[in-house]
């Protein structure tokens, strides 16, 4: 079957399957052009829990299946490739955040949503890219937050803040081998483009942004922003949207390389075959559950 056939047939299945499909931003084009709600990760899985739908596919990443399964316990939530993981992710587990808390004792956890369900069970707060400075500034009280896994978000947030953020240091492989030299060079060839980076990336390269943000406060920035050419400085799947959106503007991916695999593992035969098995299922236990539903609820009150 050709794109056009899969996507219709994929459709029809999450009609007669009473399902919504999720699909992140980093998602391959065909997905993106059928998704029901079409988003940055926690976004989603908020939406997905106002729905009616029964079950929710994830073209996405398994922490991100993980999230929906805890905001939607009650929804059969299936993740069309279970290897499509998050090598953020992986630099922590339960035992090195609790050797953390032993080492930092008072202090409290702020935690990436690019973490395990388990991760952030053992979390006080969670936060995105989009609202980390705001999470901050609400924890009441002059203690240190540790913030994880990744290191360069927690290192951005601290140059807000007059607290002690303790940065974990895991990275996104993706956004961290961005470095200045080669946004340089493109800045070079596009001398009229503005760039707009993910906190995700490198200090020295965020330095140069004339934007820093998340991927929905990308999009946000290209459709307000004076200038005609965009540099863009996340994976390159949010070029899909952001062309869609502005139709008379030119946006140039920051590098090359700019592509999480793990992101593209996914494709329509995939989620065809999801919706006709009705699995892999990803159900995070409730013993995990509550306690990780705990740090992602505190940060939804102050988002």
């Amino acid at each position: 079957m050709d794109f056009g056939q899969l996507q219709s047939r994929i459709r029809a299945l999450l009609k007669e399957r009473r399902a919504i499909l999720l699909v992140h931003y980093y998602q391959r084009p065909e997905i993106q052009e059928i998704a029901d709600i079409l988003g940055d990760s926690l976004a989603l899985s908020i939406e997905a829990a106002r729905t009616d739908a029964e079950v929710i596919v994830f073209a996405g990443v398994h922490f991100m299946a993980e999230s929906a399964s805890i905001l939607s316990p009650d929804k059969t939530v299936l993740l069309p490739r279970p290897d499509a993981g998050c090598p953020l992710a992986d630099m922590i587990d339960i035992e090195r955040l609790e050797k953390a808390r032993r080492e930092h004792p008072g202090a409290t956890v702020v935690t990436y949503v690019n973490s395990t369900a388990a991760v952030k069970s053992c979390s006080d707060f969670c936060c995105t890219s989009a609202n980390a400075r705001q999470v901050v500034a609400s924890i009441e009280g002059a203690g240190e937050i540790l913030m994880v896994p990744d290191g360069n978000l927690a290192r951005w947030v601290a140059g807000s803040t007059d607290r002690k953020i303790i940065p974990w240091e895991g990275y996104c492989p993706v956004h961290h081998r961005l470095d200045t030299e080669t946004v340089l060079r493109v800045r070079d060839r596009f001398p009229k483009a503005r760039f707009a980076a993910h906190p995700e990336c490198r200090a020295a390269v965020l330095a140069l942004a004339d934007y820093v943000g998340s991927t929905s406060g990308i999009l946000k920035y290209a459709a307000s922003c004076d200038s005609e050419e965009l540099i863009v400085g996340t994976e390159e799947g949010i070029l899909t949207q952001l062309k869609k959106e502005n139709p008379g503007k030119v946006f140039i991916s920051a590098a090359e390389d700019f592509v999480c695999e793990d992101m593209k593992k996914i494709t329509l035969e995939d989620i065809y075959r999801t919706l006709e098995q009705m699995k892999p299922i990803v159900k995070v236990p409730d013993g995990v559950r509550i306690a990780a539903r705990k740090a992602l609820d505190r940060m939804i009150a102050v988002s």
